[in-house]
């Protein structure tokens, strides 16, 4: 079907499934930082990087972590991407040893504009879509990017017609 809304090809991620998906991020990233296999810091992209980086920071022990705020999507429209709050620049330096970590790379704009400040930084996400793609470092799953991926800090459980309708 051609006449579906692009928020009808979902693919809806439970709290369990990011979990499980941000640990095998975690697992891929081990050793491969430039200190000895290990890395200085975690910065979150927020805010959708928040609970992936929480989860990679705990499963690789390490205890500084950071934000950078960027801005852009307006509800389900995708804008430029805005700088709303850097992290600290005597951690980030030009991001040798740092782990910036989001829940998903789209476009790619977001991670473009964090990678021209940070340029040795290793960008990270659990979801990727083949516009982004080149963005990122390490990433767990890909999807098309026609997909729009519903997390479950932008959901609530209720009930849900039939795809078919209802007789």
């Amino acid at each position: 079907m051609t006449d579906r809304l692009p928020h009808e090809k979902g693919f809806h991620i439970s709290w369990d499934q990011i979990h499980r998906d941000s640990r095998a991020l975690a697992w891929r990233l081990d050793g491969f930082g430039p200190e000895d296999g290990g890395w200085r810091a975690v910065v979150a992209i927020t805010r959708g990087g928040m609970a992936p980086a929480m989860i990679v920071a705990r499963e690789l022990d390490i205890r500084t972590i950071d934000t950078v705020s960027i801005k852009s999507y307006h509800y389900q429209h995708q804008g430029e991407a805005e700088l709303l709050k850097a992290p600290d620049a005597t951690l980030m330096g030009d991001g040798s040893g740092i782990l910036v970590i989001d829940d998903l790379v789209d476009s790619g704009k977001t991670l473009e504009l964090v990678r021209q400040m940070y340029p040795k930084a290793h960008f990270a996400t659990v979801y990727a879509k083949p516009k982004g793609r080149e963005q990122v470092d390490t990433f767990i799953t890909e999807v098309s990017q026609d997909t729009w991926i519903f997390f479950p800090w932008d959901m609530a459980l209720q009930y849900v017609e039939p795809y078919r309708g209802v007789d």
